[in-house]
């Protein structure tokens, strides 16, 4: 029996308004990263409050979470952009490279947000004199809730959605690509990867750092956190990459699957071989930080 779960048709958009000719949209791509460091601030300045969690007592003032926040705000803001610009789109920007500046119009990479991050916390660290070490950690922790919106905004957009399934919890996404595998009876249904990733790479794991900083004394073992944060998060993209929609260069016949590296159909696709490296040095953190 067919069974399947209708994609809510939720705009991008919060709201948009037009001024001086110009059109001006709040969408749920951005509001998620809004929220998310936001609650990261209250998770840093709660931990900040708290001196015993800490090896040598909080590493940094709540006043200088002001700092570093605008640190993040422009890293996330500047990384996800120039990161959606070379990643995503880099000859229709050098055509116009003024539409790299219309961030209001959409447009911004996770990836490239989170190298912008390590490069804001670390011209932070070495300005204000915090141990690299212990903000890291903290900052491993508050990124979480910002990951667990960002994955339900990709849902909320109708994008990165997994491989066609015949399971009830399945959604039919709409547009064409989506619809590709559709049929004259039936529509094409596609596992909600986007939420998957939410709920591995956000909730879950972000449980698991809240409990290990709040409630195990991690926080007092430096780069511990920031060890599983990437251990944790490769692990979880590398499970979801099965049933995630392959990148469209690797589908070939034969290859339905889209493996970038395989032997008679067993092998791994380019995201899994990206994490693989992430997982091993995030353990290798993990080990040597806990026996310290």
């Amino acid at each position: 029996m067919f069974a399947a779960i209708p994609f809510p048709d939720i705009s991008p958009e919060i709201f948009s308004f037009t001024i001086f000719g110009a059109t001006i949209a709040l969408r749920w791509y951005a509001m998620a990263y809004i929220v998310g460091i936001a609650i990261g601030w209250q998770i840093i300045k709660l931990a900040l409050n708290r001196p015993a969690l800490w090896r040598n007592g909080a590493p940094m003032k709540v006043a200088q979470l002001e700092d570093l926040l605008t640190y993040i705000v422009v890293g996330v803001i500047g990384g996800g952009r120039l990161g959606y610009v070379f990643f995503y789109k880099p000859a229709e920007f050098l055509a116009a490279p003024l539409d790299i500046i219309k961030i209001w119009e959409g447009g911004l990479s996770f990836h490239g947000g989170f190298l912008g991050v390590v490069v804001a916390v670390y011209l932070f660290s070495r300005r204000h004199q915090v141990p690299l070490p212990d903000l890291a950690d903290i900052i491993a922790v508050a990124a979480t809730p910002a990951v667990l919106l960002v994955r339900i905004a990709n849902f909320i957009n109708a994008e990165l959605w997994g491989r066609q399934t015949d399971l009830p919890w399945g959604v039919i996404f709409p547009g064409q690509a989506a619809q590709a595998c559709a049929t004259a009876l039936e529509p094409c249904v596609r596992h909600p990867s986007q939420l998957y990733e939410a709920g591995l790479e956000g909730l879950l794991l972000g449980t698991i750092l809240i409990l290990l900083a709040f409630r195990f004394g991690a926080l007092k073992k430096p780069w511990l956190l920031s060890g599983v944060f990437f251990m944790g998060y490769g692990i979880a993209r590398f499970l979801v990459e099965f049933v995630r929609q392959p990148d469209a260069q690797f589908v070939s016949v034969g290859n339905e699957l889209g493996l970038a590296f395989h032997v008679n159909g067993y092998g791994l696709t380019m995201g899994q071989t990206l994490t693989l490296p992430m997982i091993l040095v995030g353990l290798t953190v993990v080990i040597v930080a806990a026996r310290r």
